[in-house]
């Protein structure tokens, strides 16, 4: 997929006013974002292409919304084909134009109807240099994090580089999404909230991706996790599963269950995703199964305290340069 700056500003009329003032943080309450009134996308003013795939028919959009302050990110993706999708197409008009054939293969291109053609928007606003970092294509590194090097490096990072989490607090405390919520726990010891990603529509099980967000605070990411831990984890493994079991009639043998290492933000969350979906970070320098975890944790106390562990680091990103400075890793040369 490919987009040039030519082609990013033949859309139709934004039925967008002024956007509605509305509070995006904790420390700033007159900052102001589209997202509280967006109608389409035809004032978004497109700079660059910070990533673009192929595989996953997405592409990620640097730019700017005419009128409005601050930077933004929109994240369209291709959504991926169900049954009923498919027979809707097929039951309608769709002319093809033929590319070649031979012999008994042919290919063509298919002119669906603008219904059975939607994107997936996902729109950033305002967005920040750590937004920036985290959607653009780059080169990447894999660090081996010692026990020590996590306390002397990467903790001292998250605790003054990570994202703002008032998204986190609302969704806890039911200021926003609360329509999305699948299951929740209200205990503040084992308790969570169980949602879509924003990466799923909630409907098309191909794709099929939830989060689930722990009550509790101050658990950062997996190194913080120890044996007083276990009935949280095995309490959102129960009960998140058979959520998904009853509401999306899809077996636990189908979900892979996980944390990300390191994670895109620092409060306690666990991905549950259909096993054939190729979701981001699922591979094995990113990724750490549910019941592996628990099984470390019941072997060993405080395993995610002692062990080393491996992560995927960009070259552009603050914390890569952290490292960058102690010589524990090179940029490549080009």
């Amino acid at each position: 997929m490919a987009l040039s700056s030519s082609s990013a500003g033949n859309n139709e009329t934004l039925e967008i006013t002024s956007p509605k003032r509305r509070k995006v943080s904790d420390s700033d309450d007159s900052v102001l974002t589209v997202n509280s009134d967006l109608k389409d996308l035809s004032h978004f003013e497109f700079d660059r292409i910070l990533s673009d795939s192929s595989e996953r028919k997405s592409i990620c959009l640097y730019g700017s919304f005419r009128n409005t302050s601050g930077k933004a990110i929109v994240l369209l993706e291709k959504k991926p084909f169900d049954e009923e999708n498919v027979k809707g197409l097929l039951k309608n008009t769709c002319p093809v134009s033929q590319q070649f054939f031979n012999d008994i293969y042919g290919n063509y291109f298919c002119k669906a109807d603008a219904d059975f053609n939607e994107i997936k928007a996902t729109v950033i606003h305002p967005a920040t240099e750590k937004h920036v970092k985290k959607y653009e294509a780059q080169i990447h590194h894999l660090i081996e994090e010692t026990p020590n090097l996590y306390e002397t490096i990467t903790l001292p990072f998250i605790q003054k580089e990570q994202f703002n989490l008032q998204w986190i607090t609302n969704i806890l405390e039911h200021k926003s999404e609360t329509d999305r919520i699948v299951c929740e726990d209200t205990d503040p010891e084992t308790g969570f909230v169980l949602l879509p990603d924003l990466k799923w529509d909630g409907k098309q099980i191909e794709n099929l991706y939830l989060i689930a967000i722990v009550r509790k605070q101050g658990i950062l990411s997996l190194r913080d996790l120890r044996g007083c831990h276990l009935d949280l984890l095995q309490n959102i493994s129960k009960k998140c599963v058979k959520a998904i079991e009853e509401k999306y009639r899809f077996p636990k043998s189908r979900l892979r269950i996980y944390f990300h290492y390191q994670p895109s933000f620092y409060h306690l969350h666990v991905h549950f995703t259909n096993v054939d979906y190729h979701a981001p970070g699922i591979h094995a320098e990113k990724s750490h199964l549910l019941q592996s975890v628990i099984s470390n944790i019941e072997l060993m106390d405080d395993y995610y305290k002692k062990a080393n562990l491996m992560f995927c680091v960009k070259e552009g990103d603050n914390l890569f340069k952290e490292y960058e400075e102690k010589g524990l890793v090179k940029k490549c040369v080009t």
